[in-house]
């Protein structure tokens, strides 16, 4: 091989490696991953939706989040615990509501006068009431014969010469409470879904000129069908169809977000009807059974600031 051969081979080499090392991989900068794999950065519009998420109860964000300064176990990835099992971070728990899907819970007794500023709106079972009940107080608002049909309607009241509905003698004046007892009279009737309509509007009406009253809704007292034909009474009066009118006055009461007072499991017999010794017609109360009722009444109250709790108040 010639020397101007070497040379032109030498200079081909040292060419060659002048060109390999322009391609060599640059090292990573601070902070940066090798590749670029597995780094995932947040678009603005997701950033945005993340920080306009509802917060749930408690202070915690829409979505479980792993608690903040958490670490992953060894050897594994984080993990994020499910909506069920994260708990809130920061923030007061909120104040649990009155259940209006149940009926009224047993409360300490009461004395008779909590009913100081009660109106009883209903028909002549409430009457009985207010006469033998002993409960010596509290506005009678009751009409033999009336039912939840007519109530607006109807003018059953004298008052100051002027004949009145019960709804417009019951805005006559304010209430702390109303119960509302009707539903026997409606028995021959063959109209639940018209039921249903009218007590959802009575309780309307009622709220409008009561609007810082408890409204009760008091389930109907069992019949006793057997003294009800003996004393030939209508063959309509059934407790068959009274449980049905139980039933809608409970969605009733949970519709309109007032309570309701379950009287019945408390006077029926083990024949599934009222006892024969309660009444002399199957239907009206004798005295005793009045007073059980009012003993009921008085151990089933409710506060107006529990069932409506202020946000003042939830925040206490």
């Amino acid at each position: 091989m010639t020397l101007f051969t070497r040379r032109r081979l030498l200079a081909g080499l040292l060419l060659s490696a002048v060109l390999l090392s322009g391609c060599a991989p640059k090292p990573a900068a601070s902070g940066e991953s090798a590749g670029g794999s597995g780094s995932s950065v947040s678009t603005p519009d997701q950033s945005q939706a993340d920080a306009a998420s509802p917060q749930a109860p408690g202070g915690s964000q829409g979505g479980a989040q792993a608690p903040s300064g958490s670490q992953p176990p060894e050897g594994g990835d984080t993990q994020i615990s499910s909506p069920q099992d994260s708990q809130p971070v920061s923030g007061p728990a909120p104040l649990a509501s009155y259940d209006f899907t149940q009926p009224c819970p047993a409360s300490p007794a009461v004395d008779n006068s909590y009913f100081e500023d009660a109106a009883f709106v209903g028909d002549s079972r409430t009457e009985g009431f207010m006469l033998y009940s002993g409960i010596g107080c509290g506005e009678d608002l009751s009409s033999v014969g009336i039912s939840i049909f007519k109530l607006a309607d109807k003018k059953v009241l004298t008052i100051g010469g002027q004949e009145y509905t019960l709804l417009e003698a019951l805005a006559q004046k304010q209430y702390g409470k109303v119960y509302l007892c009707l539903g026997v009279n409606e028995l021959g009737y063959n109209n639940d879904t018209g039921f249903y309509n009218a007590y959802c509007q009575a309780i309307d009406s009622i709220r409008a000129c009561q609007p810082n009253a408890v409204i009760y809704i008091q389930g109907l007292i069992p019949l006793n069908e057997n003294v009800i034909a003996a004393s030939g009474g209508s063959d309509y009066l059934t407790n068959e169809h009274l449980r049905v009118y139980n039933d809608l006055m409970k969605q009733v009461a949970q519709e309109k977000q007032v309570v309701f007072l379950d009287l019945y499991p408390e006077f029926v017999g083990a024949d599934g009807q009222l006892p024969a010794e309660a009444s002399n017609d199957g239907v009206h109360l004798k005295g005793a059974y009045y007073k059980a009722w009012l003993e009921y009444l008085k151990t089933h109250t409710v506060s107006y600031d529990t069932l409506y709790p202020t946000q003042e108040a939830q925040q206490a």
